[in-house]
């Protein structure tokens, strides 16, 4: 893995948008090496976990690398969370020292209570010019004697959360140096993508998530240049990608489908002939809202599909993508095998359970021997699933249907809410959209559309009998759900991921 002080130390590494604020490669490499010096001094030692509550500044991949070239592991903290939500996770993942930006400060105060093992607490610059004790730790590790060795780290990652309270997947060491190659999602920046010094990478993303944890320093480990942005919005994107030329980001569906929802002419005029590739993830992307950008953006929508345990990768490229439409593609990581609840093997075309193989144990869950042998398939140690249902078509083509979570048997059928979902996207009075199953006496449960209307529509039952007729012409009639619920907002993660546990509670005692 390249790490930032291969690079020429003038060029941009990060840019922040929201702010101005550029950090170059050797200042990233310089003030990373710092912190690392910093924390070795303070005891933080190989294997120890550095956490970071904090919005999507730059510091945060300072952190990264400071983690990553000492042997340390790094927890992003989702900001969403509780206080206690946060403080379980400090201490389920042994964090030693917690970076904080200034506006997560009272949050962060409340968490370390329940938290007292984390020894340090460095908050960020306000951006006023101050110094805080972040800057002061700075300082002081430029001071300290050089680092002999630089091994590498890694992150320490946990789930979303949506089915259950969030889960820690702490890979073990490898035992490499930051500058020896073997990291995975570099090799698949490179290879699948076109990664390079050439490079003006887009992330919006909060960075406490997977993909813009990883993927931003793989970006920087191959030259490229990444603009930052505090949080996603339609229009700005645009302006973004033709200010600054981008030619690659990672989206997730909600985005495309905001992004399509922009009027006519505000899309017309955009410029985004710099993209040479948009990569999406994270979620299941409705056809015909993957369909719409390809015609707008043209052939630059990649796609890959795999999760926070990496236990297995799949992608596909546009032109594949257009001959196999509804695909997350071939597997590039792992073997999968689509099973039945009994664990046998199901054929092509039957949706199942789907498991990863590998040639080791992909993961464990941290501390949560019960959760890690749930994952394992009950006869093949080697093959793990993450809870998706899918199946795999003649030519080894993945398409995926659900979550196992979210499955509604209505009736003794099986039906996917994601499938439903999709076809509501781009109702043009939908802004967003969740099909949940609600207990019904006499069918188990109901199918239920929880709708949040666009802006210019209003809720009632002509509109919500508008829907259903709608559907009804998409799908199969027993698919289309009994009742249709109309919402102000629906419990996504910033990536994009329906919390549907959320949904459920909230509508399993409300009237009829």
């Amino acid at each position: 893995m390249t790490y930032p002080g291969a690079h020429p130390a003038e060029r941009t590494a990060i840019l922040h948008a929201d702010t101005g604020r550029t950090v170059t490669f050797g200042e990233l490499d310089s003030r990373s090496d710092a912190l690392a010096r910093f924390f070795r001094d303070a005891g933080v030692a190989r294997g120890d976990t550095v956490a970071f509550l904090a919005d999507n500044v730059p510091e945060v991949f300072e952190l990264y690398w400071a983690a990553h070239r000492s042997g340390l592991y790094v927890t992003g903290l989702n900001h969403h969370l509780t206080p206690a939500e946060i403080g379980a996770i400090l201490v389920d993942s042994d964090a030693k020292a917690l970076v904080v930006s200034p506006a997560r400060g009272e949050l962060a105060a409340a968490a370390l209570r329940t938290a007292p093992a984390v020894g340090i607490t460095l908050t960020t610059d306000d951006g006023a010019g101050g110094t805080g004790t972040y800057e002061q730790a700075i300082v002081a590790g430029a001071a300290a004697a050089p680092l002999t060795s630089q091994p590498l780290g890694a992150t320490m990652l946990y789930s979303s959360g949506t089915t259950g309270r969030p889960k820690g997947i702490r890979p073990p060491l490898s035992g490499r140096q930051v500058d020896e190659p073997g990291d995975t999602v570099v090799a698949m920046a490179s290879s699948l993508y076109g990664i390079d010094e050439s490079t003006v990478y887009y992330s919006p993303a909060p960075v406490y998530h997977a993909a813009p944890l990883r993927w931003v320093p793989a970006v920087n480990a191959l030259g490229g240049t990444v603009v930052l942005r505090d949080r996603f919005d339609a229009e700005q994107t645009l302006r973004d990608i033709e200010e600054y030329r981008i030619t690659a980001g990672q989206f997730v569906p909600t985005m495309f489908v905001r992004l399509l929802k922009l009027p006519e002419e505000v899309r017309r005029s955009a410029d985004v002939s710099s993209m040479r590739t948009a990569i999406h993830a994270a979620a299941s992307c409705p056809v015909e809202v993957k369909q719409r950008m390809l015609d707008w953006w043209g052939d630059v929508v990649y796609e890959y599909y795999s999760s926070t345990e990496l236990n297995g990768v799949s992608a596909i490229d546009p032109a594949t993508w257009r001959a196999h439409p509804g695909s997350v593609g071939r597997a590039i990581v792992g073997t999968p095998h689509v099973c039945d609840e009994t664990g046998a093997e199901l054929p092509a075309g039957e949706a199942g359970l789907l498991y990863f193989e590998r040639d080791a144990v992909a993961f464990e869950y941290h501390r949560d021997p019960e959760k890690t042998r749930a994952a394992q398939h009950p006869s093949h140690e080697l093959w793990t699933t993450t809870g998706d249902v899918g199946y795999l078509d003649e030519d080894g083509f993945l398409y995926l249907t659900d979550r196992r979570a979210f499955t509604i048997i209505s009736g003794g059928v099986n039906i996917y809410p994601q499938e439903i979902e999709n076809a509501l996207a781009l109702h043009p009075a939908i802004l967003d959209a969740a099909v949940i199953g609600l207990p019904d006496e006499e069918w188990g449960q109901s199918v239920t559309a929880v709708v949040q209307p666009a802006p210019t529509a209003t809720p009632c039952p002509e509109l919500a009998e508008e829907i259903v007729t709608f559907l009804g012409e998409r799908i199969a009639r027993f698919k289309v759900p009994r009742r249709v619920l109309f919402t102000d907002d629906l419990p996504r993660t910033p990536t994009g991921k329906l919390v549907k546990g959320a949904l459920v509670e909230r509508y399993s005692t409300a009237a009829p």
